[in-house]
């Protein structure tokens, strides 16, 4: 029996933090019949709008089954570009709802300048940049359809595919060849992944806004 001095200065568990606990909660799908499609809805509704990238989910169904990553890869790229066409046509039909998406739900409105330089610069350059890094692709598809004037939707569509492919098959390619490694290193550090990833999304806007 443990005495009442031991339960005292028994330390508390550490309660996990809140990304752990979205790690967890996303994890739990890769052991249930709708795996699938949460991972294409969360991808599709990230193009337009929604503000939780599917990386996390991909991630961690690739994980609970990795011998299905390149499938998940697969559907998340489709989802993906089909949210970023719908991203467009929120920009060219319903720009008042587009620049509020923008502007107020998600707070990238300091970016829509630096995003219209770079659609009369290279709009597929800028497109593929977006779709293949931590850079928020949702302000590039709203404002695509905003400037369509200077962005065709095929541009939006083949620079999409290159570059939301590109990146979902990184992450579902390199989870199926190293698997239980890229487990440690991400329970161990997926804390710190989420915010370097937040800053490189940072940093890239700055970054583009003074190269280009």
């Amino acid at each position: 029996m443990t005495s009442p001095v031991a339960a005292e200065t028994t330390p508390a568990a550490k309660k996990p933090g809140p990304i752990r606990r979205l790690y967890a909660w996303v994890l739990h799908w890769a052991e249930t019949r709708y795996a699938l499609p949460a991972l294409v809805t969360l991808s599709f509704v990230e193009s337009s709008f929604f503000p939780i990238p599917p990386d996390v989910l991909l991630m961690a169904l690739c994980m609970g089954k990795p011998k299905r990553s390149l499938v998940f890869a697969f559907w998340c790229s489709v989802a993906s570009v089909l949210g970023g066409i719908l991203g467009y046509y929120i920009g060219y039909a319903a720009e008042p709802l587009g620049r509020w998406i923008i502007f107020d739900l998600l707070h990238y409105g300091a970016a829509w300048d630096t995003v219209a330089k770079l659609y009369a610069d290279n709009a597929f350059i800028a497109i593929l940049t977006a779709a293949f890094t931590p850079i928020p692709y949702k302000v590039f598809t709203i404002a695509a359809g905003v400037f369509h004037e200077q962005v065709s939707l095929g541009t939006l569509v083949l620079a999409s595919v290159i570059g939301r492919s590109g990146r979902f098959f990184l992450v579902a390619g390199t989870i199926r060849i190293f698997g239980p490694t890229v487990k440690v290193y991400l329970d161990r550090y997926l804390e710190w992944a989420t915010i370097l990833l937040t800053l490189l999304a940072i940093g890239g806007f700055v970054a583009i806004k003074y190269l280009m």
